[in-house]
């Protein structure tokens, strides 16, 4: 069964060479950057509709033809994707910011938003016919691979830091997954991989070193344009680790606005990382284009101990182009901004997604974000990953 999918080829997101996306690929091994996907969205103008999707499955898939699977049979599918977005009330009133809503990733299979992107890359693993997959993860990559890796029936290989947060270690194993615990962070696990990849045969689902996981993350921006019934946000605030998120969201706005199907501004891109390990942040105050590796990074946020993003580029790039900004918080304005969720909202976030309802506090005092905006907060995983950070 065809997807109809108007997948066209990928390109290198500096150099723009055109790659063969029938054929298993990585980066730019020319220019060390992620490639992209590029879609016939001339022919998704006279194929498509705003109104076909919403008789569709209320999942990811639902936008399959500007998604990379070729053929049905191919996905992998756990009914991930279309998270609700909820009203944030009572935190509003509070605040004086009436229209702030929450994109609840929580509520998505393994229970973080990590599933979208490794469903959409499963996927495409399985069409291209690859074996054996391998991931260096902060925890929630980790078990969402090892997930969608045991539906797909492909063998799976993890590279965790030792101090990983426990469910994320159980949950893999439980999976199938061979985990392997380091002792450093990711970076020290995704240079375990590469050491070893070509020996063991392994394909490294890093981020962004394959083209497919930001395909699955930028189904966020198309729900958001659906759920705004074909308008966007204001304010978009994301956790920044690997940015695959921040990037893929930018894209779908722009794939989204090429279609015709929305029109004006595009939201401001909030990145927010913890004072703990926030190169994103350095960068963006430094006017650079790219960031600088990030020593001894600390944080009880798992997903923002990156030291280094591989799309770093494309991620201050997104900023700088929507006119938002780079912000940091501390481990104790993410602690409280947990609390406040729960006994306000009744939203257990996680630490990561917290971090930006921290950072929307210290906007609203700052001017930069008022009553007439409308502003997203992504909580990307379940506070329940997290019971060490409480103890």
């Amino acid at each position: 069964m065809s997807t109809d999918s108007l997948l066209k080829h990928l390109a290198c997101s500096n150099c723009g060479s055109v790659f063969d996306h029938r054929e298993i690929q990585t980066f730019c091994l020319t220019c060390n950057k992620p490639l992209l996907a590029v879609y016939d969205l001339e022919q998704a103008k006279k194929k498509l509709s705003k109104e076909l999707f919403s008789n569709r499955l209320p999942n990811l898939w639902r936008y399959r033809e500007l998604l990379p699977i070729l053929e049905g049979k191919h996905i992998v599918s756990l009914g991930e994707g279309f998270t609700p977005l909820i009203p944030l009330s009572s935190l509003g009133r509070r605040l004086a910011l009436p229209h702030v809503f929450v994109k609840d990733e929580s509520q998505i299979p393994t229970g973080s938003f990590k599933a979208r992107g490794l469903a959409v890359a499963v996927s495409k693993a399985l069409e291209l016919g690859i074996k054996r997959v391998a991931i260096p993860t902060a925890g929630n990559a980790g078990g969402a691979l090892a997930a969608y890796a045991a539906r797909a029936g492909i063998e799976c290989f993890i590279f965790m830091p030792a101090d990983v947060p426990r469910l994320n270690l159980i949950e893999s194993q439980v999976c199938g997954a061979r985990v392997t615990l380091v002792k450093g962070i990711i970076s020290d696990c995704a240079k375990m991989i590469a050491e070893r990849k070509a020996e063991m045969g392994w394909f490294d689902m890093s981020t962004l070193k394959e083209p497919y996981r930001l395909e699955g993350k930028k189904t966020m921006g198309w729900e958001l344009a659906e759920q705004f019934e074909w308008t966007l946000p204001d304010v978009i605030l994301y956790p920044t680790g690997g940015g695959t998120g921040l990037i893929g969201m930018w894209r779908a706005f722009s794939e989204l606005a090429e279609l015709g199907w929305i029109s004006g501004s595009r939201p401001r891109m909030i990145s927010v990382q913890s004072r703990g390990c926030d190169p994103i942040t350095r960068a963006f105050g430094d006017g650079k284009t790219e960031s600088e590796f990030y020593h001894n990074a600390q944080t009880l946020a798992a997903g923002l101990r990156v030291p280094k993003a591989f799309g770093d580029a494309l991620i201050l790039k997104a900023i700088r182009e929507s006119g938002g900004v780079a912000i940091s918080v501390s481990d104790d304005e993410i602690l409280s901004a947990m609390k406040d969720m729960a006994q306000v909202e009744g939203i257990f976030m996680c630490p990561e997604g917290a971090a930006t309802l921290a950072a929307m506090k210290r906007l609203k005092e700052e001017g930069e974000v008022n009553a007439s905006d409308r502003i997203v907060l992504f909580n990307t995983a379940t506070g329940l990953k997290y019971p060490e950070i409480w103890q």
